[in-house]
């Protein structure tokens, strides 16, 4: 079993990575594989059976991470100001060399002059590597998903 402060360590980094807009650094972070998953409804259980807010497999999240990391994205420019806390990390479970991880977290978005403010659920399945992880599956459940929601520019 990987060891808490590790984890803790990783996903801090991680939270670090977008809210400095290090997008780039972001993706790196996960597997040839690994996928990005925001549903739609409280207790969703696939991403292919309904409609989600975001799920990227690996080649849309370069997708999304080019568009970011580019000046062609006017309608998302400027970019928000983001501040993310990260809390309550739990590791829920281990197989097939995946450690999954459950945290809770917040997110502040200031962009042109309005600030928004998120809330939810963190899963990760994390891949061990030999000096960390890589995430092999991230799932953010927003305590509000089935609001209307304006536009979301950068990941959680």
């Amino acid at each position: 079993m990987s060891d808490q402060r590790d984890i803790e360590a990783f996903l801090f980094e991680e939270a670090s990575l977008l809210d400095e807009n290090r997008f780039a650094d972001w993706l790196a972070l996960f597997t040839e594989t690994g996928w990005y998953w925001v549903p739609s409804q409280a207790g969703q259980e696939s991403p292919v059976d309904n409609v989600s807010i975001i799920y990227d497999d690996r080649r849309l999240l370069e997708t999304r991470v080019r568009r970011l990391c580019g000046e062609t994205m006017h309608a998302g420019l400027p970019l928000p100001r983001t501040s993310r806390l990260i809390g309550n990390v739990a590791v829920t479970g281990a197989a097939d060399g995946i450690v999954t991880v459950r945290s809770k977290f917040t997110m502040a978005e200031y962009r042109l002059e309005r600030r928004r403010d998120f809330a939810g659920t963190l899963f990760h399945g994390l891949q061990s590597t030999g000096g960390g992880f890589q995430i092999a599956w991230k799932k953010v459940d927003l305590v509000d998903c089935e609001a209307a929601m304006e536009g979301i520019t950068v990941p959680f």
